[in-house]
């Protein structure tokens, strides 16, 4: 086994590092081609990744655009599977297919090692031609630096760690930040709690989320994300850095729903006075809770490989690194289109990545080589 002392390393031609949807979306692909790989997750087990976020989660598209290719989502098509059907979803698709999941691996470092990639997991060590990171684009959770300064007795959680109401203290709770996960999570958490909410959304879809609009409003959105918002068209190659940088609309909970619920809707967090939450415009909020709504942050340093710009964001075109031979992204924001990252596009970007995998393989030079060799 690798890792053992003296024992050889573990080689497979390509690597995927991380199994939710992109990374076992970019299997299928290599499947459908007869390439070897391996898929490496951190998570103890397929769909981990969806089963861990909070428990009323749904996702926002209909279940008949949440399928990966070659199987369709088992659910009426307009409903909105839960993220546990989702998880589900994800590991009945890696048995049907019998993709190579090793799940409990988490990567330490990915360097070079001659004309091919070291990964590192713990006591484990891999060797591969080809590397795919499809770790996702947001791991790592982001609050700011004053959050440590409230007093202790508050009760502090990230989206990331927020499960349901019961993890509360009874009394005020204050969410930061109006994007979708602060405006759903407020709208629960007010049922049980007086609750404040921090900040302005960036927009609201013009039209109430549901059925009717997964019929109607949706596959337009669809259209435009997938044909129109590309890096094929004009149009698409000068949205794509407003959108890597535009906060999303509000989907399914709206400003108007909130204020009917009852949560108040108060400026954005800007410090800490006596050890409580200081805003913007000078009021203290007396709260027990806090639920920070702030998102996450991206961090590949532990990729040790000169594929990155000024910002620490990889440099690829369509998930291919063409400076690193062999290095591939999946799953990230505009990958290719304004839908790369979500579920109804990463089988396309998958596609792409897995027929360019395929193309540098040994035994495909040899084939085109003998190919070209009969044509002379």
């Amino acid at each position: 086994m690798a890792g053992e002392p003296g024992a050889p390393d573990d080689h497979i031609e390509t690597l995927i590092i991380g199994g939710g949807q992109a990374g076992i979306a970019t299997g299928y692909q290599l499947s459908r081609l007869g390439r070897p790989f391996l898929i490496l997750d951190a998570s103890a087990r397929v769909g981990d990744a969806w089963r861990t976020r909070w428990d009323s989660l749904r996702l926002f598209t209909p279940a008949k655009y949440n399928g990966l290719d070659g199987m369709r989502f088992d659910a009426p098509s307009v409903s909105f599977p839960t993220k546990d059907e989702m998880a589900d979803y994800l590991e009945t698709y890696v048995a049907r297919f019998d993709l190579p999941v090793r799940t409990g691996v988490k990567v330490d470092t990915v360097s070079r090692n001659g004309h091919g990639y070291v990964v590192n997991a713990g006591e484990k060590r891999f060797t591969a031609a080809n590397v795919v990171i499809a770790a996702g684009a947001h791991q790592i959770p982001k609050a700011p630096p004053f959050a440590r300064e409230l007093d202790p007795s508050i009760v502090q959680l990230h989206s990331f760690e927020y499960k349901g109401p019961a993890q509360l203290k009874d009394g005020p709770t204050l969410v930061v930040g109006l994007g979708n996960s602060g405006a759903e999570i407020a709208f629960e958490v007010v049922r049980t709690h007086p609750t404040l909410i921090a900040g302005k959304p960036s927009a609201e879809i013009p039209a109430k989320h549901g059925p009717r609009a997964a019929r109607t409003l949706l596959p337009i959105i669809r259209f435009v994300g997938t044909h129109v918002l590309n890096l094929r068209t004009p149009i698409g190659r000068r949205f794509k850095p407003k959108f890597i940088k535009l906060a999303a609309p509000l989907i399914r909970v709206k400003l108007k729903d909130l204020a009917s619920a009852g949560v108040e809707q108060v400026a954005r967090v800007v410090g800490v006075r006596n050890g409580k939450p200081l805003l913007e415009d000078g009021r203290v909020a007396e709260v027990a809770n806090v639920i920070w709504c702030t998102g996450f942050r991206q961090d590949y340093r532990w990729i040790d490989l000169p594929a990155f710009d000024d910002e620490g964001m990889p440099i690829h075109d369509r998930g291919v690194v063409t400076s690193e031979a062999g290095l591939y992204f999946m799953g990230l924001l505009f990958q290719f289109a304004a839908v790369s990252d979500t579920l109804p596009g990463v089988s396309r970007d998958a596609k792409h990545v897995a027929k360019h995998i395929a193309s540098r393989s040994p035994s495909d030079r040899a084939a085109r080589a003998t190919r070209e060799e009969g044509a002379r």
